[in-house]
């Protein structure tokens, strides 16, 4: 399906419905072009914008706005939904009909502000196993990425009532490395790598939270790995708190990513390169999917 997506850098000829673009159009094809503005109304770029075809389903075209806040796109005649999403802002979606040889008046989108989401109240919050998830993943050496997760591990979150004086602690048994490969698993287990006999555990004791507007925090702390301390800054997104689970206790979530550098670990294995042994690549990512239960006297045990 072809389709061609414009950028408008500077204000161009008017058209009916206001500032539009003229824009030479493949024989048969049609398009539209959107302004979006924040809740300020001042010009929104990088807002992303995704086009999907009402018949098939699948997306036609997909980018985000210039700085001036202008997207267009060109496109087959058919009906299309069009979503317009940034963070902290309510997502907008609309119909567009593309009819032959026409390209549609511009329209201006003014994005409203989203409802700020209630933070978790204060108090001890435990992080429950089955529905948290501690993955990473590490470039092989000229190769493909290598998956994997550590699958035992314990913390909490502290909330205080102000939320830049909480802090959040975890401790990850090192043995429990999985990357789907018995052999490979062994490995890194061994003194080569985690040296798991040595350094049972991985730990993370946060220091900050800093707010970064939206639902976004950096959650700064220290992370101890190998026998050596480096302090990494995690880029936090809350999802939100509700009730349920196991006895419909209040829950809260987030997401959080971080790159690390094997070597500020010691993890140094250009002696394992030069005997012939491929390893991982110098960063890796960690992803950290996370629920946590509220404490209290009747708070139930996560199952194992």
């Amino acid at each position: 399906m072809a389709l061609a997506l414009f950028r408008r850098r500077r204000p161009l000829g008017g058209s009916r419905g206001g500032a539009g673009l003229v824009l030479p159009l493949p024989a048969g094809a049609g398009g539209f072009s959107r302004t979006v503005v924040d809740p300020l109304g001042q010009s929104l770029g990088g807002a992303d914008v995704t086009v999907t075809s009402t018949e098939s389903q699948r997306v036609a075209a997909q980018g985000t706005t210039d700085p001036y806040g202008v997207f267009s796109a060109m496109l087959p005649p058919g009906s299309y939904s069009v979503m317009i999403t940034a963070e902290g802002l309510q997502p907008h979606r609309e119909s567009v009909d593309i009819v032959p040889d026409v390209m549609l008046p511009m329209d201006t989108v003014p994005m409203t502000s989203a409802p700020q989401l209630e933070l978790p109240p204060p108090g001890t919050w435990l992080f429950d196993p089955p529905h948290t998830a501690i993955r990473f993943i590490a470039k092989h050496v000229g190769m493909a990425n290598v998956h994997g997760r550590f699958t035992r591990f314990d913390g909490g979150i502290r909330v205080e009532h102000e939320m830049e004086r909480s802090s959040v602690e975890v401790r990850i048994d090192a043995s429990s490395i999985n990357t789907g490969n018995k052999t490979r698993d062994n490995h890194l287990r061994s003194a080569d790598f985690l040296d798991v006999e040595n350094f049972p555990h991985i730990h993370f004791a946060s220091n900050r939270f800093i707010y970064r507007g939206g639902t976004k925090w950096t959650v700064q702390g220290s992370l101890t790995m190998h026998g050596v301390s480096r302090t990494v800054a995690l880029d936090t997104t809350y999802l939100g708190a509700v009730n349920g689970g196991y006895g419909e206790e209040l829950r809260c979530a987030a997401l959080a990513k971080a790159e690390l550098h094997r070597e500020d670990y010691t993890l140094n294995w250009r002696s394992m390169l030069a005997r012939g042994i491929a390893v991982v690549g110098p960063t890796i990512k960690l992803e950290l999917d996370v629920q946590a239960m509220y404490r209290s006297h009747d708070t139930p045990t996560p199952p194992e």
